[in-house]
C-alpha cells in the first residue's frame, strides 16, 4: 500500500512540475491551478506513504524517480537537449535509488 501511495505522489509531482512549465510564471490560470493542486496531492500522498515506509527511502524514491521522469519529459516533449552528462546524471539517480532499496533501507 505504501509504495502505491508513493507512486501516486510521484505521478502528481511530475504532473505539477510539468504544468509549472506551461504556467509561464503562473501567468496562465489552468496550468497554475494544476501545479498547485498537483503539489498538494503529491505531498498528501507522500505523507500517507510515510505511515508505512521509511522516510529516507521514500523520499529518495520520490525525488529520484520524479527527477528522472521530469528530465525525460523535458527531453521527449519540451525540446530540451540530451547530453552525455544528463544521461549520466539520470543513471546515477536511478542507481542511487536502487542501492538504497537493495541495502535494506525499506
Amino acid at each position: 500500500m505504501g509504495y502505491g501511495l508513493l507512486a501516486g505522489a510521484i505521478a502528481a509531482e511530475v504532473l505539477a512540475t510539468t504544468s509549472m512549465k506551461y504556467s509561464e510564471g503562473f501567468s496562465k490560470l489552468w496550468p497554475s491551478l494544476v501545479t498547485g493542486i498537483g503539489y498538494v496531492v503529491a505531498f498528501a500522498l507522500l505523507a500517507q506513504a510515510l505511515k508505512t515506509l521509511q522516510v529516507g527511502t521514500a523520499y529518495a524514491v520520490w525525488a529520484g524517480v520524479g527527477t528522472a521522469a521530469v528530465a525525460a519529459i523535458g527531453i521527449l516533449f519540451l525540446g530540451e537537449t540530451l547530453s552525455v552528462a544528463k544521461i549520466a546524471g539520470i543513471a546515477l539517480i536511478i542507481a542511487g535509488v536502487v542501492v538504497l532499496n537493495l541495502g535494506g533501507a525499506h
